[in-house]
C-alpha cells in the first residue's frame, strides 16, 4: 500500500463526504480512478468520514498483512467514524428492501443520506441503485 496524498486531520464538523471501502482501498493503493474520483470531486480528509461498516470491513479483511493493517488504522485516525444509530438502520432497512444493495451497501448509503453526505465510491451498482431511488 501507498501513502495517501490527502494528509489533513478531520474535525467533528464540516464533513461533507462519506468514504466507501473500495474508495478507501483504491485511496490507500494508489489507484487511478480513487484519485481522480477525488481529484475530481474536491475531497480532503478534513472534510471526509467513513462509516462504522466501512471499518469494519477494512480491518476484518481475513488476509490483512500487519502492515497494511497499521497503514489503513493510520488512515482511518485521519477521519470522522459514522456510528450506527436508529436513524441510520431504519433508511438502510428501506434501501435494502428495495432489492437494490446488500446490507453492508445499504448501511453505507443510508449513513451517507442520513448524514448529508456525498458518497464516494467506485461501486458503479451502488451508485445506479441510489440514482433509481431518487437518493
Amino acid at each position: 500500500m501507498t501513502r495517501w496524498p490527502f494528509s489533513k486531520r478531520c474535525v467533528m464538523s464540516g464533513i461533507e463526504f462519506l468514504l466507501d471501502t473500495n474508495m478507501v482501498i483504491g485511496l490507500l493503493k494508489g489507484h487511478a480512478a480513487a484519485i481522480t474520483l477525488a481529484e475530481q470531486s474536491g475531497f480532503t480528509l478534513d472534510k471526509s468520514a467513513v462509516s462504522q461498516i466501512t471499518r469494519m470491513e477494512l480491518l476484518g479483511y481475513p488476509q490483512l498483512t500487519d502492515e497494511e493493517d497499521r497503514t489503513i488504522r493510520e488512515f482511518l485516525a485521519t477521519c470522522q467514524i459514522r456510528m450506527l444509530d436508529e436513524q441510520v438502520e431504519a433508511r438502510a432497512i428501506q434501501l435494502r428492501r428495495s432489492g437494490a444493495f446488500k446490507l453492508p451497501d445499504a448501511i453505507v448509503a443510508a449513513t451517507a443520506i442520513t448524514g448529508s453526505l456525498r458518497l464516494l465510491t467506485l461501486d458503479q451498482g451502488m451508485l445506479r441503485g441510489l440514482q433509481k431511488l431518487g437518493a
